[in-house]
């Protein structure tokens, strides 16, 4: 069981042609395009995003909960310990952590496609606030080859959450919705400047 995540992102606009660059790179397709749905929990005293702590449950094809430890450098990458384990009944899994106290802090969702790429994990994630690209490895050096060829310039490399940079956006356009979702972002406009980042594409 893998326990330790080591990633970064990057922020590819509105739309990009990353899905091409990495099929031409000998990246193989292995989850299509599909919906997600997340829940972040935390005690009612914030102790785990004081703490730089996850607690989430996801549903897509499946029910996750996911547990995150607080994140350290690794060659410029985001490394943190991680847990998972899969649940079969969503609702369920959400009343047990309800139950020991934890409260639904924020909900975000995303459309996500995965890919596998020797021994990365890169996904194609849709945001509400634009499409990112997520490269996850054995190591920093390994996830830095890998964006050089994918033409992403790593200098403007994030290892922020999306949640994380959702709050800048809170901050910059004075947003008063709680969650992440595409109701609540529907007639919303920013710039990638609220979220206090670059588009990470090499300038040809």
């Amino acid at each position: 069981m893998k326990e330790q995540e080591i990633e970064v992102k990057f922020f590819l606009g509105q739309a990009s042609d990353m899905s091409g660059r990495l099929q031409a790179a000998g990246a193989e397709l292995a989850i299509a395009r599909v919906f997600e749905q997340n829940l972040r929990f935390d005690l009612p005293d914030g102790r785990l995003s004081q703490s730089r702590q996850v607690l989430r449950l996801r549903r897509d094809t499946q029910n996750i909960i996911t547990y995150k430890g607080a994140g350290e450098n690794s060659d410029g990458a985001l490394s943190r310990r991680e847990l998972e384990v899969r649940v079969d009944d969503f609702e369920a899994a959400r009343q047990i952590l309800e139950a020991l106290g934890y409260r639904v802090m924020f909900i975000y969702e995303k459309y996500r496609t995965t890919y596998h790429w020797d021994d990365l994990e890169v996904v194609l994630d849709e945001l509400p606030y634009g499409f990112f690209c997520e490269i996850e490895g054995p190591n920093g050096e390994a996830i830095h080859a890998a964006a050089e060829k994918l033409g992403l310039d790593w200098e403007k490399r994030i290892t922020a959450s999306y949640a994380d940079l959702f709050k800048r956006l809170q901050a910059a356009r004075n947003l008063k919705i709680r969650d992440l979702t595409f109701a609540d972002f529907e007639g919303i406009a920013f710039q990638a400047k609220d979220l206090g980042i670059r588009v990470g594409l090499v300038q040809s």
